[in-house]
């Protein structure tokens, strides 16, 4: 039989002074039988840092052609796409020609090798954003995962606050490439 899902649901605080952009979001996250903490934790801090109209979680780990977190216009087209891990070259590039922005948002302590390792591939895609996040930081936050969360993110001079009623966790994306 298979394993189904399991709901996580957040109530997820948005102050983003550096894009002015603030607001309240009740989230309910789907977290994959195979999901740890730290990877569906990853996927909120990518939903608080890159928040505005249309975003929203997909099927993710349920379906590989969709990224773990979108924007869409009205029209259906993709115009943020947002991976995590460590995606192969083939993912990137199909990523990269659906949608006008993509971030990869690497996690975990493999992200040095597979950087070494992709880096030179990755440089002919104009629309592409690589992030580190360090593997202590994505730890931390696996910390505050709960069935029911209260986070607050605050953003302000490129530094992210993730906050709940007890514990705080300082992130700090390493950006590995950016797009032009």
């Amino acid at each position: 039989m298979a394993l189904k899902a399991t709901l996580y649901k957040a109530d997820l605080q948005i102050a983003d002074m550096d894009r002015h952009v603030y607001g309240n979001h009740a989230l309910t996250i789907a977290r994959h039988p195979s999901e740890t903490d730290e990877r569906m934790m990853t996927r909120v801090l990518a939903y608080a840092v890159y928040a505005q109209e249309g975003i929203a979680f997909t099927r993710g780990l349920f379906d590989v052609d969709e990224p773990e977190v979108w924007v869409k216009d009205l029209t259906g087209e993709i115009r943020l796409w947002i991976d995590l891990g460590q995606p192969d070259e083939a993912r990137i590039r199909r990523a990269c020609s659906r949608a006008d922005q993509v971030v990869v948002l690497c996690y975990s302590s493999g992200c040095e090798v597979w950087w070494k390792q992709i880096a030179g591939k990755l440089t002919r895609f104009a629309n592409l954003t690589v992030l580190r996040l360090p593997a202590g930081t994505s730890q931390a936050l696996a910390t505050l995962a709960e069935r029911n969360m209260r986070l607050q993110c605050l953003v302000q001079d490129s530094e992210i606050w993730i906050n709940t009623d007890t514990a705080s966790v300082a992130v700090k994306l390493r950006v590995l490439q950016s797009a032009s």
